[in-house]
């Protein structure tokens, strides 16, 4: 039997950042039930820093974990987590009362630059412009690329360096509170003992709940789709800002030498290991070339990941009210990788009863208790 202070469900970037917050303090162990941190979710976002996702609670937890990225801490040695890449959003002429209104939601936390016409052909040169293309548009030059795979790893290290242990391949079977504590079977008939669990299980958290007896709180994955393409001949894909339109409806960008694109499709999906079919690739393809002069004559490259929402669009963070010692960490939605290291010190700031560390940030708005009766 394995003994912790912390048993941590889920591997992905909510877990491994909690993790490592919490090893500042504790001997934690994180379990992951596939055979790889980061398997899901987190190693299928397009893995950027930006202000256009989400509601002003997810910019501002945005907003509190840029610097992490941009100064990584010392204690994670020399690790580069990001690069600049501007974000471009164009819009029709029937989309322009959205661009206002989102440029209005963005001016707390960020700077955007104006386009014309002309501007947003030299910003991005594949773009429609003009008549029943974009006419107007704005760019925010802040934006950054982050590296989900350098991200994982440096709080992997920065874990097991404190003492931490990460188990991959430890599906659960059971959860069973004993006295003050919880013992966790694995599938493989390990068990593993500690006085809190933290549930960063993503897509599976509220069937985590269900085992350890906790109310679900109605978290819903949806599944997103990415279709990676060849540009055309005289384009450098990694020039290209990536571009969002106003509606959810499209987005692409730079991608290895190539470009990707997404439909931002948002299909409820039961928890598993997402696959991209066929109808959203195609609208994939069908909305690239309709908002741009780019054709996809080849998909070269294409995955799926789901992304979990609870009914609100706002995170699950803190304790159960009804059973002690079980910490949720889930609904990240999009924004896992941009918050996580905001997101990582209000987990540890609740589990040792510290005061929030996200100024103007009220945790209880976060907290599973609101969709309790």
């Amino acid at each position: 039997m394995n003994t912790s202070d912390i048993l941590v469900i889920g591997g992905g970037i909510a877990g491994l950042s909690a993790a490592a917050a919490l090893s500042k303090h504790a001997k934690v162990t994180v379990l992951e039930a596939e055979e790889q941190v980061g398997y899901h979710s987190s190693g299928r976002s397009a893995a950027l820093l930006h202000y256009a996702l989400g509601n002003p609670t997810i910019r501002r937890l945005t907003q509190a974990s840029r610097q992490f990225f941009e100064d990584p801490p010392g204690e994670l040695g020399e690790v580069t987590l990001s690069s600049t890449l501007p974000i471009l959003t164009p819009a029709r002429e029937d989309e322009l009362d959205g661009l206002r209104a989102l440029a209005d939601d963005l001016s707390p936390f960020t700077h955007i630059d104006w386009l014309d016409e002309e501007g947003l052909r030299r910003e991005c040169p594949v773009l429609r412009v003009g008549g029943d293309g974009a006419v107007q548009g704005f760019i925010d030059r802040t934006a950054l690329k982050l590296d989900g795979h350098s991200l994982l790893q440096a709080f992997a290290r920065l874990l097991r360096r404190r003492g931490g242990e990460i188990c991959t391949g430890a599906r659960i079977q059971s959860i069973d509170r004993m006295g003050s504590s919880w013992r966790l079977r694995t599938e493989r008939g390990v068990e593993y003992v500690a006085p809190l669990l933290v549930n960063a299980a993503g897509a599976w958290a509220d069937s985590v709940a269900r085992l350890a007896g906790t109310a679900p709180v109605g978290l819903q994955p949806k599944r997103r789709t990415i279709i990676v393409f060849d540009a055309p001949a005289d384009i450098d894909p990694s020039r290209l800002p990536f571009t969002k339109t106003v509606p959810d409806e499209l987005y692409f960008g730079p991608e290895a030498g190539r470009v990707f694109a997404s439909p931002m499709d948002e299909v409820p999906s039961d928890p598993c290991d997402a696959q991209p079919e066929e109808y959203e690739m195609a609208l994939a393809a069908d909305r690239i070339e309709q908002r741009t002069t780019m054709t996809v004559r080849r998909i070269e490259h294409r995955w799926a990941g789901l992304r979990t929402f609870a009914p609100d669009r706002l995170p699950v963070v803190g304790f159960a009210p009804d059973v002690e010692g079980f910490f949720w960490l889930a609904g990240q939605g999009g924004a896992g990788l941009q918050t996580a290291p905001a997101m990582a010190e209000i987990a540890a700031s609740l589990v040792r009863g510290a005061a929030c560390p996200v100024p103007g940030l009220d945790p209880a708005s976060l907290a599973p208790a609101r969709f309790l009766p």
